[in-house]
């Protein structure tokens, strides 16, 4: 490749170039051919099977322009301390009601997007200034994404599926509490609730539980959950019942989507949905929540942040945490920042 493609996935150390198919429905996954998905919070699902899978080459050479982004100061939030703040003790009302047991609260960060930045320049800068599990990028017509997610929603093999659950944050493992753990399985019995509909029954396990890891900038709590598929489950059926994934929506999932679209004055789009790739000729698949993601929408580069509030939550202490987890890479994307 000469000149980077317009369309393209990078994610796992491969790059797919070519788009051939374009298509909402998630049933063509279980066809032929390499896809790249990408879903919203709110459910749209987009499909795009490329004709040319190879190694991906160094960030650089994907970039078409350097990375020009928003001025530091030029951030604004859907939400500001105060209506965040007043957000949680709402969600803390609600579980004192009985009505859900835990909810995530999130905002989105939105600043405009200098005329010619490339999304590509932005995931190289996040890959090495931010290193995730999940560093990549997708670009489609309409779509630029660029994630560092740390976060595994489904890795499939054959009939195998397995989700890796993020609940608890700080800056260091001394910072975790035993709300982060409480809330930690919490989550874990969505999960496997979710995967128990799709999966053989007796095989949903969870062979870690609240395993600390280190991540740039803060430590978090994660689990495994895994089961095997029943048979004739597609990629369509397990979208179906694990999405948004229950780390980033809340349990009961029905009533914490219900909070979360009365208290939210802005759609998540693809944050805390799902991004990355479906190779269905070899019947792999791995999909990340979209979280530690920018996204380019209507001329302006945005980024979501959250926390997960239970009736233990502190109003403060949720809010300094979407400020932890946004500080690092916000400051990553901005002009001016110091990073």
């Amino acid at each position: 490749m000469t000149r980077p493609p317009d369309e393209l996935l990078v994610m796992g150390g491969r790059l797919a170039h070519t788009v051939v198919d374009l298509t909402s429905d998630p049933a063509a996954l279980d066809g032929s051919g390499f896809w790249a998905v990408l879903a919203t919070f709110e459910g749209e699902i987009t499909c795009a099977r490329f004709a040319e899978v190879v190694d991906a080459p160094a960030w650089p050479a994907l970039s078409r322009t350097p990375w020009a982004g928003p001025d530091a100061a030029a951030w604004s939030s859907s939400m500001d301390q105060a209506g965040y703040v007043n957000g949680v003790e709402t969600i803390r009302a609600r579980i004192a009601a009985g009505d859900v047991y835990q909810a995530n609260l999130c905002r989105v960060m939105s600043a405009a997007l200098p005329s010619g930045s490339d999304i590509a320049a932005l995931a190289g800068i996040l890959a090495v200034g931010n290193p995730a599990p999940y560093s990549g990028m997708l670009r489609l017509p309409g779509i630029e994404v660029a994630t560092a997610s740390p976060e595994t929603f489904l890795c499939r093999t054959g009939d195998v599926v397995r989700s890796r659950p993020i609940k608890g944050t700080g800056r260091t493992a001394a910072d975790l509490t035993d709300k982060d753990v409480a809330e930690n399985v919490m989550i874990v019995d969505l999960v496997r609730n979710d995967l128990s509909r799709v999966t053989d029954p007796g095989t949903v396990r969870v062979p870690e539980l609240c395993a600390v890891e280190e991540h740039p900038g803060l430590v978090h709590l994660v689990s495994t959950v895994e089961g095997r598929l029943s048979p004739g489950i597609g990629w369509a059926d397990l979208l179906a019942v694990t999405l948004p994934a229950g780390s980033i929506s809340g349990a009961p999932k029905s009533t914490a989507l219900e909070i979360i679209a009365e208290l939210e004055p802005t759609p998540r789009g693809p944050y805390c949905g799902a991004i990355g790739w479906v190779d269905a000729d070899r019947r792999e698949g791995d999909l990340a929540v979209g979280i530690r993601t920018f996204w380019a929408e209507d001329g302006e580069l945005r980024f979501g942040t959250g926390a997960g509030i239970t009736w233990r939550s502190d109003p403060q202490r949720e809010w300094a945490e979407t400020q932890l987890k946004a500080e690092r890479l916000v400051g990553l994307a901005s002009v001016g920042s110091g990073a």
